[in-house]
Parts: C-alpha cells; structure tokens; sequence
C-alpha cells in the first residue's frame, strides 16, 4: 500500500488517511524496531491531534514509549531524534492545503526517512499484526523540553558575534508551527521582530502555507509602512523559508542556496547536494570554491547526505529547504532565520547588499504547477509532454532524469518538467540568463501544455506561479 510522497505522508483527511491506518502504522513502526521510543511535534491543522494519537495508539500497542513534544516545528522532530535517539515525528501536510495532513519520520541519527525505510512501511500495512501483552504496552508521557534545547543549541551556535545593527524584521509563520520558536530566535539573536501570521489556526485563514512569490508579495507594502527590512515566511511547519527584502522584493530561493553554499563552502570545501530544480547561481558558487555540486530528486538530498557522510557534505538544498550537516541532518527552515539574522547583525547591512557583496548570481526564473481536469490525464500528459519537448526548444545540450526530466541547453538556460508527488499537479520549473529566452521558454511550454490537455479531452483549471 503506497502512502508516502515526495517527502512523508500527505493525505486528504479522511478519503485518504484515517485513524485506522495510523494505527497500522504505529504498528509496523514497532514491528520494524526502529526505536523503543518516538518523540511526536504536531502542526496547526485541525486533524493533528487526532492524527497524533491515532499513530501513537499504534505504537504504545507494538510497545513503543511514545513522548509528545507538543505543538512544535518539524525542525524539532529531527533534533528530538539526534539528541533523544529516538524515534522522531512530525505530524504535517507541510505546506499543503488545509484539508491534507500527514507524518514525516526521523530515525535516530536525526536524518528522515529513506525510501527504503518507507517501502518497508508501505509493504507491511498489508500485513496483520497484533498488539502486546497489557504488560507490554509503551508509556504515553511528555518531553517539552526539547523545544528549549533546540532554541538554546541553536542560539549558542548562531548568536551574532558582535551587534552592528538591530534590524526590524517581520516574522511570517503562516499561522503554523514556528508560531513561537522563530520570533523568539530573532528576538535573541538581536533583531527587532515584528509577528504576522502567528497565531496558530489550522483554517490558514491569513494565506496559503506555501511561501510562494504569488502568495508573499502582497505583504511587501506592510514591510515598508512598519520600516521592516526583511519579512521572513514560513510554511506550516517549519522546514521551509521564503523572503522578502524591502529593496529588491521576493529573493530568488535559489540565491538564498546559493547563499548558504557561498558560506558553508568558505569555511570548509565539499560536496553540495542539491534537488533537480535548483539553478544556475549554485552551479557558479561551487564552482567558484572548487566544491563538487551534485543533483539529486526533489524531497530526497537527505539520502545522499546520508550515502556520502554528513562530514562530506557542506550543505544539502531545495527550495526553501537548508541542510547543514554540521548542524543537523535534518531540514531546518528556522535554521535559516537564523544564519540570514546573523549576518545582517553582524554586518549592519540588509540581506539584498549581503547576496551583492558576496556576488551572488540572479537570473531569471520561473516556476508554475498546473492542476488539470479530470485529474486522471496528468500522467498521460506528462509522458506526452516530455516526448514534444526534446525538440521544442532545440537540442538539449543535456537531459537529467533522476526526477522528472531536466533539459540544459547550451545558452545555460534550463527546464524541468515533473508531477508533484504530494498533490495532483504538474510541475514547471525553467531559468535562463535573459528574459527574451525565459519569456520564449515560458510561451512555449504553456502552449504546448494547453494543447495537450485539450487533445487529451481536459482541460486546466488552476495554474500557480512561484
């Protein structure tokens, strides 16, 4: 029974995940010996506690010592499970609709899951299973202090050195889970936050949990009426950032990467392990420090992490994800705060001139998904799709294909074309370093999109950009 996605478990509540199958769950995770203990973080949506209790009632039945951390960010989860040995889970759809919930799990070593843990998962849910002696049961108990070490660790290791400036900084949380963690971490470290967005409410009445730029910039006036430097956006639970900076607007998540490579990469050469949609500022900036950039499926850079050793590895990146082995294994989107809040004390100057100063390239770029109808001719589509473009914007100088298909050409301009693996959407993703080639890549693909979807007997009912 397949269940996982691109990263953990999104479903529809209750079409798709019930309490039932949580329960099943919890019972292959004892089965499986992972750990004798779990610690559980919990999200804003309205079905999290039962989502919750449902998978722990699962493990306290297989004999496993369940700990409720609370309402807490992802990011928590798997520094519970690094510093606990435990078991870690967060219960969320990420940055999913309202209506989606799920789990991403965290071995003991702080890394989320392998797709090979989660086949094992996936294979025994058929299986039948049956509870431990009432002497056997785990215990059901609390652990909020895991909240106060991560914010301590964090802060001992990513405190600014010296304070240059105490920049006023808007703090977006999406009414999710960093709630109270982000603000406060900027607070210490010596800004001046400003919270929008952090009381957490599982209806997402403020906006959609993801931080695109479509989403995001119709909160660019705020910042300059509070004189705001920066507004930092979270997702729902944590593992993600976008930003905003008052002089150039919504900064390309690809230049945030770039940013964190441009840092890691100075004070220690290696590997960057980056997913398949990432661009060409990542390729300069590794190439600039003599590291070795290596792409890898969207969802799944913590895999490679894992297969080279943390100590290899400078950074591992998506978009609005961070990894930084000598930190933790895990992604980490309050760990952004953190870094991009430090600099800007330090240096007394705003992220914009910080990305100038360390030369970080911005090309332009865009990013659409595509929701079609009925939802069944996605994948034809796709296929089709893939099959017109090999020729469509002349001959590709490459093609990837470890997720989805990414067509390099020649002029260094690129296009990826993927399915979500969490909801039912077509991914586009394309860069280039004009905006006529960009404009001409865009025209295209959407064209040809379109005319599939006609021949296919649908249509596009909802397109997204960023």
């Amino acid at each position: 029974m397949k269940i996982f996605g691109t990263a953990g478990v999104r479903l529809r509540f209750p079409d798709e995940l019930d309490p039932i199958l949580l329960y099943r769950v919890g019972l292959v995770l004892g089965d499986l010996g992972v750990s004798g203990t779990s610690h559980i973080v919990y999200d804003s949506r309205i079905t999290s506690h039962l989502v919750m209790y449902g998978l722990a009632l699962g493990m306290l039945s297989s004999g496993i010592d369940v700990y409720e951390v609370g309402l807490a960010p992802t990011p928590i989860a798997g520094f519970a499970a690094s510093r606990r040995k435990s078991l870690g889970i967060s219960v969320t759809a990420s940055h999913n609709p309202p209506e989606y919930n799920g789990f991403k799990l965290y071995t003991p070593d702080g890394f989320e899951s392998t797709r090979d843990l989660e086949e094992k998962i996936e294979l025994l849910l058929d299986k039948s299973f049956r509870p431990v002696s009432w002497q056997e049961v785990g215990r059901f108990s609390r652990d909020s202090l895991v909240v106060e070490e991560y914010v301590t660790e964090l802060l001992e290791r990513f405190a600014p050195s010296r304070t240059t400036w105490r920049p006023i900084v808007i703090i977006d949380c999406a009414n999710g889970a960093t709630f109270d963690v982000s603000p406060r971490i900027a607070r210490m470290m010596g800004a001046r936050p400003i919270t929008m967005n952090c009381n957490p409410d599982g209806n997402f009445p403020a906006r959609l949990p993801e931080p695109r730029k479509d989403v995001l910039e119709q909160y660019s006036g705020i910042a300059s009426v509070v004189n705001a430097s920066i507004i930092l956006a979270h997702d729902g639970d944590g593992d993600r950032l976008a930003v905003l900076d008052t002089q150039s607007g919504y900064i390309k998540l690809d230049r945030l990467l770039a940013y964190y490579a441009n840092l890691a990469l100075r004070d220690k050469p290696g590997h960057v392990i980056a997913s398949i949609d990432t661009g060409m500022a990542l390729d300069e900036v590794v190439e600039r420090h003599g590291g070795r950039l290596e792409r890898y499926p969207l969802g799944k850079t913590h895999e490679r992490v894992k297969q080279l050793g943390p100590g290899n590895v400078a950074v591992a990146c998506e978009p609005w994800k961070l990894i930084l082995p000598s930190w933790g294994h895990w992604v980490d989107g309050i760990l952004q705060v953190a870094i991009i809040l430090q600099n800007m004390v330090e240096t007394g100057k705003p992220l914009s001139k910080l990305l100038e100063e360390e030369n970080i390239p911005d090309y332009p770029w865009d990013r659409r998904s595509y929701i079609l109808d009925p939802e069944e001719i996605r994948d034809r589509l796709y296929e089709e799709l893939v099959e017109e473009l090999k020729g469509l914007l002349g001959e590709p100088a490459r093609i990837i294909d470890v997720d989805g298909f990414r067509y390099e050409y020649p002029d260094g301009s690129w296009l990826l074309v993927r399915r979500s693996g969490t909801e039912p959407k077509l991914r586009i993703y394309s860069e280039a370093k004009t905006n006529e080639r960009l404009r001409e890549i865009v025209s295209h693909v959407e064209a040809k999109i379109f005319e599939l979807a006609k021949r296919l007997g649908g249509k596009i009912i909802e397109k997204t950009l960023g």
